[in-house]
């Protein structure tokens, strides 16, 4: 699959939930399934590295239920989303040479994933008469799409 691809989706995954990509892409640099010893973001491949983003990405599939959680539109919930997605895109482009290219497909994938993932919960919660399950599957789509992604780049 495209790098391009890969960090693209990535980022739309940061979009959907801002820890699990880089959460995602860490074991994937600690199972060898991404190559990045060589590059600014060895430090993904690291024990504690993943660790610590795996507890960051469940606290916030704790703290997405909770009633006074912001949007994720809110500037400084989108911006976070940006963030974490042009760094994912960067540390998967960063394996394949192109830091920048990555980093540029990780944030427009955040776009995606965060207004996309906006309106399908917001018509999902209406499904529903709840948001809960909405968001439910929205993780599960979320943490789904992250482990097939980053099997992508195995």
């Amino acid at each position: 699959m495209s790098v391009y691809l890969l960090a693209l989706l990535t980022g739309v995954i940061a979009g959907l939930r801002t820890f699990t990509a880089p959460a995602a892409v860490s074991w994937a640099a600690r199972l060898g399934w991404l190559s990045a010893g060589d590059t600014a973001f060895a430090f993904m491949g690291y024990a504690w590295t993943s660790w610590i983003l795996t507890l960051m990405a469940l606290g916030e599939l704790v703290g997405d239920q909770l009633p006074f959680t912001p949007s994720r539109t809110v500037p400084m919930q989108f911006g976070a989303r940006l963030i974490s997605g042009a760094f994912c895109g960067a540390a998967i482009g960063a394996a394949h040479g192109t830091v920048a290219g990555g980093a540029i497909a990780g944030v427009v994938g955040a776009v995606i994933g965060t207004l996309g993932g906006h309106s399908a919960r917001a018509r999902l919660a209406a499904a529903f008469g709840n948001d809960h399950p909405a968001a439910f599957l929205e993780d599960a789509v979320a943490i789904a799409g992250a482990f097939l992604i980053m099997r992508g780049l195995a």
